[in-house]
């Protein structure tokens, strides 16, 4: 084989390489696109469903090993609000920025749930400069199952010795307020919006927003694979087509 045809076999191995990972890829985009379609309906049922019951102790390893089988499900807790132990988290909202109100809520059989209550403005730090009074003894809150959110978040890490909380984690916001580990549930809730239009903590703000590009990064890679495949057959039809007597043939640069 001359060195002209072998570079030639090279060029158009590697054409075929490459087409066939540009398809390979497209086609696993294709396979995320379903998955994230379904995922997204999963979701979109659980928040309209009726509220259940939160997941027993014996469910908590299940919760902390497959959490997205448990996010976003709508609960209905019964119990009593441990307003002392309240913790600010800084949160960005459509409301601006401020706080969310997280309070412990302990259960008729002694389990904690962490509720995320709603947002509250800087000005609004204060319980009393909230505009009502926060429930006392037992009270009913639904909403939706979060799961934690160690470490903390907008760049910034928690920092419980000085109560500044950047991300609502649960165990070290239980910890910090010296909460029983083994009766705090891994997860904390997002309360519903209160039926007044002007109560405060502001709940019911869920952000429910997935990215779905995964159709456009498929065609991305079927038009790169196409590109390549047609590269391919013009180097060989080029190779093939038929040259005038006398004229040297050209030697392709690997």
């Amino acid at each position: 084989m001359t060195t002209a045809r072998r570079g030639l076999a090279l060029m158009l191995a590697g054409a075929a390489l490459l087409t066939a990972a540009f398809v390979a890829l497209g086609v696993w985009q294709v396979q995320r696109m379903g998955w994230k379609h379904d995922l997204i309906a999963r979701i979109e049922a659980r928040v309209q469903a009726a509220p259940v019951a939160p997941p027993l102790i014996a469910e908590w390893p299940a919760v902390r090993g497959d959490p997205a089988a448990y996010e976003y499900r709508r609960l209905r807790l019964d119990g009593e609000f441990l307003h002392a132990d309240e913790a600010l988290v800084q949160a960005v909202t459509q409301l601006g920025a401020g706080f969310w109100v997280v309070t412990p809520l302990r259960l008729a059989d002694g389990r904690v749930v962490m509720v995320n209550r709603g947002f509250v403005t800087p000005s609004q730090r204060e319980p009393a400069a909230r505009g009502a009074a926060a429930p006392e003894g037992p009270v009913t809150v639904t909403g939706l199952l979060r799961i934690s959110e160690p470490g903390g978040g907008f760049l910034r890490k928690n920092d419980p010795n000085a109560n500044r909380w950047h991300s609502r984690d649960v165990a070290a916001l239980a910890a910090a307020r010296a909460l029983a580990p083994e009766t705090v549930a891994p997860f904390f809730v997002d309360a519903d919006a209160a039926p007044q239009a002007t109560a405060s903590p502001v709940g019911g703000l869920t952000v429910l927003k997935f990215s779905d590009s995964h159709l456009v990064y498929a065609l991305t890679w079927f038009a790169l694979a196409a590109m390549t495949a047609g590269a391919g057959v013009y180097l060989l039809r080029d190779k093939a087509a038929p040259r005038p007597h006398g004229v040297e043939e050209a030697t392709i640069a690997a």
